[in-house]
C-alpha cells in the first residue's frame, strides 16, 4: 500500500511512499528497471548508470531520484535502451569479459543486461586491461579483469561482514578493486567464504573454488529466464 500518492512510469502509473526512489517504487509495483550497482541491502550508489530514466526532458538515476507526485517518468523507451547499450558496451571493453570462458557465464547480470537489451557488439575499441588473478584464498579465486566497479563488494564486506576487505583505488583508466592487505593477496586478509562479501559480486570477480561449472551452461538462473523476469520474480542472487 502506498500513502496515496503516485507518479507515471510509460505511461502506467505507479504508487509510491513519501522517501522511495523512483526505482524502489518501480519494482514495488512490478515494473522492471535495468541496473547492476544498485542493491537493496545498501544506499543508492548511482555508479553504474544502467538506472537511468528520463525525468521532465533530464536524465536521472532512478535508484537515487526520489519518486515525487505527478512526475512523468521515461525508461523502457527505444531512447533510454539504447543509451544503456552503450554503457554496457563501455562495460564490456573497460574489462576482459570473454563471456564464453568465464565461470560467470549465464549467472552474470552484466551478461544478461547485455542479451536482455540486445547488446550485439562490444562496439568500442578492447583496452584489455592488464590486470591480475588472485588463487591465493583456499576458497576464493579472484579475477580482477571482470570488475565493473559497482562497489558492493567493497559496501558489503565494509558495512555487513565489518573486515574492510576490498577497496577500490586509482582514477579513470587507472581505476581497480584492490584488496586491503600489504601484500595485495585475499590469503592474507580475514575474509571467509561464508561472507556476505564472498556472495554479492553481480559478475565473475569473486568465485568460489571447486564449484567450477558444477551446474551446466544452459540451466543457469539466466539461461532460464531474462534477467527482467528473474529480477522481478525477487529469486535468490539478483538482490
Amino acid at each position: 500500500m502506498s500513502d496515496g500518492k503516485k507518479f507515471i512510469l510509460d505511461g502506467q502509473p505507479v504508487p509510491f511512499f513519501e522517501g522511495q526512489t523512483i526505482l524502489e517504487a518501480a519494482r514495488a509495483a512490478g515494473h522492471y528497471i535495468p541496473h547492476l550497482c544498485w542493491h537493496p541491502d545498501f544506499p543508492p550508489h548511482g555508479s553504474c548508470k544502467l538506472c537511468i530514466v528520463k525525468v521532465g526532458g533530464r536524465h536521472v538515476s532512478s535508484c537515487a531520484t526520489p519518486a515525487k507526485e505527478g512526475m512523468e517518468v521515461e525508461s523502457n523507451t527505444p531512447e533510454m535502451n539504447g543509451e544503456r547499450r552503450a554503457l554496457l558496451q563501455m562495460l564490456f571493453v573497460e574489462g576482459n569479459h570473454f563471456c564464453p570462458s568465464c565461470e560467470k557465464s549465464g549467472n552474470c547480470q552484466l551478461q544478461a543486461l547485455a542479451y536482455d537489451l540486445e547488446m550485439l557488439s562490444a562496439h568500442f575499441a578492447h583496452f584489455f586491461p592488464d590486470r591480475p588473478v588472485d588463487a591465493s584464498h583456499p576458497d576464493i579465486l579472484l579475477d580482477f579483469n571482470r570488475c565493473i566497479y559497482c562497489e558492493l563488494c567493497v559496501r558489503a564486506s565494509r558495512d555487513m561482514d565489518g573486515k574492510n576487505v576490498f577497496a577500490l583505488t586509482g582514477r579513470g583508466i587507472h581505476k581497480h578493486l584492490t584488496v586491503n592487505a600489504e601484500s595485495g593477496r585475499l590469503a592474507d586478509t580475514d575474509f571467509s567464504a561464508e561472507d556476505r562479501a564472498a556472495h554479492i559480486c553481480p559478475v565473475g570477480v569473486i568465485l568460489p573454488k571447486r564449484q567450477g561449472f558444477r551446474v551446466p551452461i544452459g540451466e543457469r538462473r539466466y539461461d532460464r529466464a531474462p534477467i527482467s523476469v528473474v529480477a522481478m520474480a525477487g529469486e535468490k542472487g539478483e538482490k
